[in-house]
């Protein structure tokens, strides 16, 4: 064999093994969120079973700073989703978070739950007045609500009110739904009315 030949072969299997790599860790690298997102969602179950259990605080990780408040059904059941304590963009990212601010669901005032709407709260689009949603407590306690207003509102010159007569819920998200950049100040607002 001549030196040029194993000069060639070197560099073809230099070549492979650095394509290789580099694809097995695009292929890492595209199985992270979806894997990170799945063991979230064990996880919040997990807390929402402690919760159910009696644990006021069930994190569902050691150094999460949130944890299960309610748990939402929408359109029939079949969407269902883990309603966590606090507004934060940490708390966001694993699901949609209750303002602390606000009443929990069932409570008399207006219940202000937030939630991303390329994610969580991508489904408030399709939502129509007049359909219902259901809020388990950790309790057991259920409560019904349905639909009465569907808006889009500015955030710079409106806001929610918290105080009210009646028990109240209000879902937020980002708005237009298919925005290209993130955090406009538009917002769609999903009122509720408590049924029992």
């Amino acid at each position: 064999m001549s030196a040029k030949f194993i000069r060639k072969r070197r560099a073809e299997v230099i070549l492979v093994s650095c394509l290789l790599c580099l694809g097995f860790w695009q292929l890492g690298h595209g199985a992270y969120i979806p894997a990170k997102a799945w063991v979230a969602q064990e996880l919040m179950q997990q807390a929402w079973r402690r919760a159910r259990d009696g644990d006021q605080q069930a994190r569902p990780w050691p150094w999460a700073d949130t944890w299960p408040v309610a748990k939402l059904s929408a359109k029939g059941g079949d969407i269902e989703l883990i309603v966590l304590a606090g507004e934060s963009g940490r708390t966001l990212a694993f699901g949609p978070g209750h303002l602390s601010a606000s009443v929990l669901p069932g409570e008399q005032g207006n219940s202000v739950i937030a939630g991303h709407r390329d994610t969580h709260f991508q489904f408030l689009q399709v939502l129509n007045v007049g359909e219902s949603l259901l809020f388990e407590m950790p309790d057991g306690k259920r409560h019904l609500y349905r639909i009465s207003n569907l808006d889009v509102v500015d955030s710079r010159r409106g806001s929610i009110v918290l105080d009210t007569e009646e028990a109240l819920l209000s879902l937020v998200t980002c708005y237009p739904f298919n925005a290209v950049r993130a955090g406009g100040p538009m917002r769609y607002v999903v009122t509720a009315e408590m049924i029992y």
